[in-house]
């Protein structure tokens, strides 16, 4: 079907692999998290187009981080939950949630709704451009304008740009930088390094005190999405599980919890909100 990724977040142990091991057999990429901590740190390193966020998470409420994806971010959200009353099912809709399916649930009903979900993604007519605060790339011309002053930048600039603004203010490393910004034309990561560099130079009011691309400590890169709008004008630049069929309402949890839950398959792209950090309760 589809290699898409999707971030399954879910406290009970049974539940989480359950549903994974279907998602798996449908060909999609699933990582897993107890919790709301564990997949902010997930969606770091890997954007979901869809987030399946069961509403019983111990760390933090379910309904605030769903609005807060949807406040931040383009990933869809299916929402699991044994509340089925009507103000329940509203309550979880208000909150962003772009479908709300209560339990108990059969297994076909809820791959139906994530395949409907899933077609929605697909839907989409890709845009002629983008627009953060006061700056534009023209995604046909493949032309940047930052305070209504043109940038000329070269294709791998370009490239290296619209990833990271894509990204959404996720820092990203140089090894996912290459693998989506030159998948095919660059393999030694420190090249990275070189073209951020140019990118400062021609976007910065200062280049060693960069406010636009920031370097992550451990990590890479990361386009601060607010320091668009700072007002000031940029330097000029030249140029195997058991497979029951319904899911309970309630289930036993058997305190296991996994690592990173995160599984193998061919690469997806897309963009998540920022993951700062999440309040939780």
């Amino acid at each position: 079907m589809t290699s898409l990724q999707i971030q399954l977040i879910a406290d009970n142990s049974h539940l989480r692999s359950l549903l994974s091991w279907h998602l798996q057999q449908e060909e999609y990429r699933v990582a897993q998290a107890t919790g709301v901590r564990q997949a902010i740190e997930q969606m770091r390193l890997r954007s979901p187009s869809l987030v399946i966020l069961d509403s019983e998470l111990s760390d933090g409420s379910s309904l605030e981080l769903c609005q807060w994806l949807c406040e931040n971010g383009s990933a869809l959200v299916m929402i699991l939950s044994a509340k089925s009353a009507e103000s329940d099912v509203v309550e979880g809709l208000r909150a962003g949630a772009d479908d709300y399916l209560a339990k108990p649930f059969g297994m076909q009903e809820f791959l139906a709704r994530v395949e409907a979900l899933v077609r929605r993604t697909r839907s989409t007519s890709p845009p002629a451009s983008l627009q953060y605060g006061d700056l534009e790339i023209d995604l046909i011309q493949r032309r940047v304008r930052l305070l209504a002053q043109q940038i000329e930048l070269t294709p791998q600039e370009f490239s290296l740009l619209y990833v990271l603004v894509q990204a959404s203010g996720i820092a990203l490393s140089r090894a996912d930088i290459l693998q989506r910004a030159w998948p095919d034309g660059i393999d030694n990561p420190r090249t990275v390094d070189t073209h951020v560099l140019s990118l400062r130079k021609k976007l910065e009011v200062d280049p060693r005190q960069p406010s636009l691309i920031q370097t992550v400590r451990n990590v890479g890169y990361r386009f601060h999405l607010d320091g668009v709008e700072r007002g000031e004008t940029p330097k000029a630049s030249s140029s195997p599980l058991p497979t029951p069929n319904t899911v309970p309402a309630s289930t036993e949890s058997n305190g296991q919890t996994t690592s990173n839950g995160q599984t193998t398959g061919t690469s997806a792209i897309a963009s998540v909100p920022s993951m700062t950090q999440f309040p939780s309760h």
